[in-house]
């Protein structure tokens, strides 16, 4: 697929830890959209849980094909540690963090940027949907 694709990520966790969710929200270069998932994942902290959202929106998209990603995050850490900005202190990110920096290699372009909680409101939605959908609560 040509063209810079947007992807908007959040993650949710109740209790931190605790119970937690992942959204993504994938549009292509004229922002028709491509993708949503709203999934549960395992009890984990809010950072462990934004990092997971990011892991499985970079497989997403690797699996639709694209190959010029700009990735959005309300996330200020999980942006700054991606970009090298931070250090990561947390021993449940660092494995994640070498994954994630692994695939983001397979991309040609991309790009992770941290935008305000407003202009994430459905990967947020998506996120927080997740609780609902896959056990009730």
């Amino acid at each position: 697929m040509d063209g810079l694709a947007k992807v908007f990520i959040d993650g949710a966790s109740r209790g931190n830890p605790g119970p937690s969710g992942i959204g993504i929200l994938i549009l292509d270069s004229k922002d028709n959209e491509i993708s949503r998932i709203s999934e549960k994942i395992n009890d984990t902290t809010n950072n462990v849980a934004e990092y997971q959202a990011l892991l499985k929106a970079i497989i997403e998209c690797q699996k639709l094909g694209l190959s010029s990603v700009h990735f959005f995050t309300d996330s200020e850490l999980l942006a700054r540690q991606i970009n090298g900005m931070y250090k990561i202190k947390d021993e449940k990110l660092k494995p994640l963090y070498v994954r994630i920096k692994g695939k983001l290699l397979g991309f040609k372009n991309w790009n992770l940027t941290h935008i305000p909680r407003e202009k994430n409101i459905i990967a947020d939605k998506l996120a927080n949907d997740s609780f609902k959908k896959n056990n009730g609560k």
